[in-house]
């Protein structure tokens, strides 16, 4: 058969012209082929060799081809089983489906019916067998990439991010802010092909003004300052995968442009005339939730339907509390080799008190408490108070007061004070996202562009 690769298949048959029929009739057809005169020889031969498909007629006299499904389940529970019948008995063939039979053959045989029947149980077998090459690429990989998770929420997530490594289809990650959405982008590169590009794009932390000329390139000449010719991202990213992360950010102007490359796969550099060609996967990531955008025309709907092909949500740690244990144990390893600390243990009090914190910062900042925690930490077992000195206290603490509402006798300079006040709050917000812009422009409700040039304007850096 085409495109697969030799396979074995075991063929069980009480009838020596049946059993002699199938394997010449298999064996040009590119398989390896074995044969048993009953069910007994067949487990036999299955307990010594593995056998992606085994055909079995289901009237035998020493054991049925139901009963050889059950002894396979437990021996070799990978292997695929088809079930010959006769007219008469499909009652019989079809129960056994129920129990876990790929398909069924009925007699007398149809040659083109059985050489499509098992080609499509063996290329199912070599499709699972992929999944779980790429599934076990994934668990190799997936403490180094940072994806930690044994949750019902987890596993789906992870089901899905397999899947759709196989496709080059624009991707959508969604999900609140720290909870990995750039780490679920990388993973579908690993798990596609590491060796090529992973171009990442903050697409709110570039100037509007410099963003195109980033993702597009220029011509030597476009404008003041062009001296050479520059490949954007987009070139860059050719051949692998170009990451928008906070798309919800990007110009309405660029969105037209980025429509035009999802749908043409090609763009012109700024000053140039000449269409370029690439082949580059989008993938983009948001914590907004982005039909609210498209409703209120801050977002084309065009775009997001181009973008929106493939949607990945990556639940909030709250969802999944029952990770925060093994996100524990990884982050304290990881913090444990990079402070030279060793046998750091975690109290269970504060194991509990975390279990029940909401964590609106989600993953990061879990992973931020316990980075100091381990920094700060002068004896093996992060106790309560260190842990809780850092953390739930400075959480929990309403923000003091940065002015007074008492009016003075000479009056004031209201702009003057608003500033002061706008600046105090900015900086609290800094030291909260510990220097994180994008989260503490989201905590004082500001978009990312009035947030950074606020923090300029005032030298908070």
């Amino acid at each position: 058969m085409e495109n697969i690769p030799p396979q074995r298949i075991l063929v069980v048959d009480d009838e020596q012209d049946i059993r002699t029929m199938l394997k010449i009739l298999l064996t040009k057809e590119g398989y390896i082929v074995d044969t048993a005169s009953g069910g007994f020889e067949a487990l036999e031969k299955i307990k010594e060799t593995f056998y992606p498909l085994i055909v079995s007629d289901i009237r035998m006299p020493d054991l049925s081809g139901l009963e050889l499904l059950k002894k396979v389940q437990e021996i070799s529970p990978s292997s695929l089983m088809i079930l010959v019948t006769a007219y008469a008995s499909n009652e019989t063939a079809i129960e056994g489906m129920k129990h876990g039979a790929y398909d069924y053959i009925t007699k007398p045989f149809k040659i083109d019916e059985i050489k499509i029947v098992i080609k499509n149980a063996l290329e199912r077998q070599l499709l699972k067998e992929e999944n779980l090459k790429l599934k076990q690429k994934l668990s190799s990989s997936i403490q180094d990439l940072g994806i930690i998770g044994s949750s019902k929420l987890m596993r789906q997530l992870m089901d899905l991010v397999v899947r759709v490594s196989k496709t080059r289809t624009p991707i959508l990650i969604t999900g609140e802010s720290g909870t990995g959405k750039e780490i679920i982008a990388k993973t579908i590169h690993q798990l596609q092909n590491p060796e090529s590009p992973f171009v990442p794009v903050n697409c709110g932390g570039i100037p509007e003004n410099l963003l195109e000329s980033e993702l597009f390139g220029y011509k030597k000449g476009a404008f003041t300052g062009a001296n050479t010719d520059k490949a954007g991202l987009f070139e860059t990213a050719h051949g692998g995968i170009l990451f928008l992360d906070e798309i919800g950010e990007l110009p309405l102007s660029l969105q037209v442009k980025l429509l035009r490359v999802l749908q043409d796969q090609t763009f012109r550099r700024l000053g140039d005339n000449r269409d370029i060609k690439v082949d580059v996967q989008i993938i983009s990531a948001t914590n907004r939730i982005i039909e609210k955008e498209v409703a209120e025309k801050r977002f084309r709907e065009d775009l997001f339907f181009r973008l929106n092909v493939i949607r990945i949500h990556v639940p909030p740690l709250r969802e999944r509390r029952e990770d925060i244990p093994l996100l524990l144990e990884y982050f304290i390893k990881k913090f444990s080799k990079k402070y030279n600390s060793t046998g750091i243990k975690i109290s269970s009090y504060i194991l509990k008190e975390l279990e029940n914190y909401d964590f609106p910062g989600n993953v990061r900042e879990l992973e931020n408490m316990v980075e100091r925690a381990v920094a700060l930490q002068d004896s093996n077992i992060i106790l309560p108070d260190i842990y809780k000195s850092q953390t739930f206290e400075s959480i929990d603490q309403p923000t003091p007061p940065f002015y007074s509402c008492e009016f003075p006798e000479g009056g004031l300079d209201l702009p003057a004070l608003l500033e002061d006040v706008e600046k105090s709050y900015l900086s609290e917000a800094l030291q909260r996202c510990h220097g994180k812009k994008m989260e503490a422009a989201h905590l004082v409700g500001m978009t990312f562009r009035s947030f950074r040039y606020k923090v300029e304007k005032y030298r908070l850096e």
